[in-house]
Parts: C-alpha cells; sequence; structure tokens
C-alpha cells in the first residue's frame, strides 16, 4: 500500500511524462497487458491514455488495467491515467518513508 506522501512524490516524478501506452478500440487486452506489464518492470512508472474511440470507460480501464499488473494506480485525470509498481529485480525509484 502506498501512503497519501508516497502518492504525491509519484504524481510528482509523473508530472512532465508522456503517455507511454494508449487504450484503443480494442480495449484492455491479454497482449496489452503483456506489453504494459514489460514495461512496467523497466520503467516502474507509466502514463496511460484512453483515446475517445475506446469502448471502455477512463475510470474502468484504469482500475482493471491496475488490478491485473498488481500496480498502484496513482491518479487518474480525464482520459489520462498513472500506473506505479516496483521492479523485482531492482527498483529505480525510492519512496520517501511513509506515515507510521
Amino acid at each position: 500500500m502506498v501512503s497519501s506522501r508516497q502518492r504525491a512524490y509519484l504524481r510528482s516524478l509523473a508530472h512532465d511524462m508522456d503517455p507511454v501506452f494508449q487504450i484503443g478500440k480494442n480495449g484492455v487486452t491479454a497482449e496489452f497487458l503483456r506489453e504494459l506489464d514489460d514495461a512496467l518492470e523497466a520503467r516502474e512508472l507509466l502514463k496511460v491514455r484512453v483515446l475517445k474511440n475506446s469502448m471502455d470507460e477512463p475510470d474502468d480501464a484504469a482500475e482493471e488495467t491496475a488490478e491485473a499488473l498488481h500496480a498502484v494506480l496513482v491518479q487518474k485525470i480525464g482520459r489520462v491515467f498513472v500506473l506505479y509498481r516496483p521492479s523485482s529485480d531492482e527498483p529505480t525509484i525510492e519512496l520517501p518513508e511513509g506515515r507510521p
């Protein structure tokens, strides 16, 4: 679980990022999840955009994706959401201490 302080830190890191993945008319597919899983392992923090032609609602797509990848849904704004999951090999993002 990520504390509010850690979530704020992750939001600040993601602020200048461009969305790396887009969810289009096919929605959240197994292939999309595999690619996103690999990218999360490499980068730990990703921004994803849900396109207007997608049949999925942005909120539903964000929650479904985060749950399927065992990632933390850091932020949802409009059609863009941010996911975080520490790398299992070598984590590069050091989160600040959370409140006790």
